[in-house]
């Protein structure tokens, strides 16, 4: 039997992280963000649709898209942001779909799909139980903006597209506190990716 566990988090929490130590550990990972890169490579229906709605200046030279400037245009436009999770949500889940049903069929023990918009785009049914992943928020915003080198505007903007951490954190299963060391995070991962293994199947 395959558990799915579903890794979400605010924008900067560290999921990609924590995704990483269950990896290391034993667990396969399927990333939303990964899904959602190859579904716009160049010549998909998806980044043809995109072009339609937002324009050619979202695509480079190389003909792939831009993401930067992409995010540029949605990020502080919640009618823009819409747009384009109609357009790109369908087409990840579709793809989301047939690899975890892949991974079922192979009877992967633990498969961690990181996703950040889990719960913003309805995803959460797709998993068995759902992780988030904390971080103290002036930690965020340090590591935002220094990852990003963001404006304060934008730096809001791309927090205010997301749930708040303490409704993620309402509706999941289990969480992982990032805002201390590397070693109690992987601490936190450990225990739980133990615990989740002794579980009996779902």
């Amino acid at each position: 039997m395959t558990l799915i566990l579903g890794l979400t988090g605010t924008i900067a929490s560290g999921k990609s992280s924590v995704a990483a130590m269950f990896a290391d550990l034993g667990a396969t990972v399927v990333s939303a963000d990964q899904l959602a890169r190859e579904v716009v490579a160049p010549g998909s229906a998806t980044l043809q649709a995109l072009v339609e709605v937002f324009g050619p200046s979202i695509v480079d030279a190389a003909g792939a898209l831009d993401r930067e400037a992409l995010a540029q245009r949605v990020f502080d436009d919640a009618a823009a942001r819409a747009q384009l999770n109609a357009i790109t949500h369908p087409a990840i889940a579709q793809l989301a779909e047939s690899r975890l049903q892949e991974l079922r069929a192979r009877q992967e023990p633990l498969v961690i799909y990181e996703a950040p918009l889990l719960f913003e785009a309805g995803a959460a049914q797709r998993v068995d139980l759902v992780l988030t992943v904390t971080l103290d928020p002036a930690l965020l915003r340090q590591r935002l903006a220094g990852r990003d080198r963001l404006t304060p505007a934008q730096m809001q903007a791309r927090i205010d597209a997301q749930w708040p951490q303490a409704e993620k954190v309402a509706r999941a299963d289990f969480v992982i506190d990032n805002s201390g060391s590397f070693a109690e995070t992987r601490r936190q991962v450990a225990a739980l990716y133990q615990h989740l293994l002794s579980l009996p199947p779902r």
